[in-house]
């Protein structure tokens, strides 16, 4: 039976699935895998099912030489922890998990865009302070959506799935930039040319790009001088897209009103001088955390998983 590391605590009916098919190791901790971690188990197990975080750079292939294991069977959609190229090199597989987290993303999306439009967050502060006095006309005034247009970064999945969650439940307008031209976006969608174009023209943007080095700080400085006073940042796909630097700027500095994180530059570090902003919503990366969703996602990775222990293609092969 081929041995498989599975880097953090997945939902019960996933591990007991895997158990079934693999002599399993389960990594006791929740903390990502370090890369000397990373490359020790490259060495001692057939398969690893990594996630977030976890440390698969040039260096930990390097350092685990001719590795044992074959496959990397990514539990999430974005696997930018995986230096590809690397595996490849070094002959191991790479698989992830799309589509099972799409809606679950989307939804995070759409509440974050609510409650920093809204002001939601500094609302739940006001009355957990005890110095909530009731109800006033001009109280924590916000932006409706209705009728507001939204600028998606990204025009994937996920992208697409809160444009539609957006332009038919709010009625909003929807813009976007993609990196590639899309002829039939799935909706009423005007694609622009630019980044700077799109922040013009946006009273929302959401960020849904994968993470990795074409990505890396796509959004920074000059973005949120083009975004209009009265416009919302919110990022649910990688926190290294942001220059987090920019975005704190621009939030203190009043050149944009408010944002909505599920993810961090440097996660899970949060700058204290983020933490101090009372016009940002702050999750702690909780995209897809719901147990059908986590489920469907470590039940996605385990398919990849049978197929390689088959000797067939896996059904999501990245690299």
């Amino acid at each position: 039976m081929k041995t498989l590391l599975i880097s953090r605590r997945l939902p019960e009916a996933v591990m007991a699935r895997a158990r079934e098919a693999f002599a399993v190791r389960l990594r006791e901790k929740d903390a990502p895998m370090s890369p000397e971690e990373a490359a020790a188990a490259l060495r001692e197990h057939d398969a690893i099912l990594p996630t977030l975080g976890d440390g698969f750079d040039a260096g930990a292939f390097a350092a685990a030489g001719a590795p044992r294991c074959r496959i990397l069977a990514n539990f999430g959609v974005g696997y930018n922890h995986i230096d590809v190229a690397a595996a490849r090199a070094a002959g191991v597989v790479v698989t992830n998990t799309p589509g099972a987290v799409t809606d679950a993303t989307a939804d995070i999306g759409l509440m974050l865009l609510l409650m920093a439009a809204r002001r939601a967050s500094e609302g739940a502060a006001l009355v957990r302070s005890g110095r909530w006095t009731g109800w006033a006309p001009t109280q924590l005034l916000g932006m409706h959506l209705g009728g507001r247009t939204l600028g998606v970064v990204g025009m994937g999945r996920i992208g697409r799935a809160i444009a539609r969650r957006c332009h038919f439940g709010l009625g909003m307008e929807v813009a976007f930039f993609n990196r590639s031209r899309l002829e039939e976006p799935g909706m009423p969608a005007r694609q622009l040319d630019s980044l700077a174009e799109l922040a013009a023209a946006a009273d929302a943007v959401v960020v849904a790009l994968p993470g990795g080095p074409q990505t890396r700080h796509m959004i920074g400085a000059e973005f949120f001088a083009a975004m209009r006073p009265h416009a919302v940042f919110v990022n649910i796909a990688r926190g290294d897209i942001v220059e987090e630097a920019a975005l704190i700027a621009a939030l203190e500095q009043g050149r944009i009103a408010g944002a909505g994180l599920d993810v961090y530059e440097h996660e899970p570090e949060v700058p204290p001088a983020l933490r101090a902003l009372p016009n940002v919503a702050l999750l702690p990366h909780l995209g897809t955390n719901a147990l059908e969703v986590r489920e469907n996602m470590g039940m996605m990775a385990l398919d990849n998983l049978l197929a390689w222990a088959r000797g067939e293609e896996p059904p999501n092969r990245v690299a």
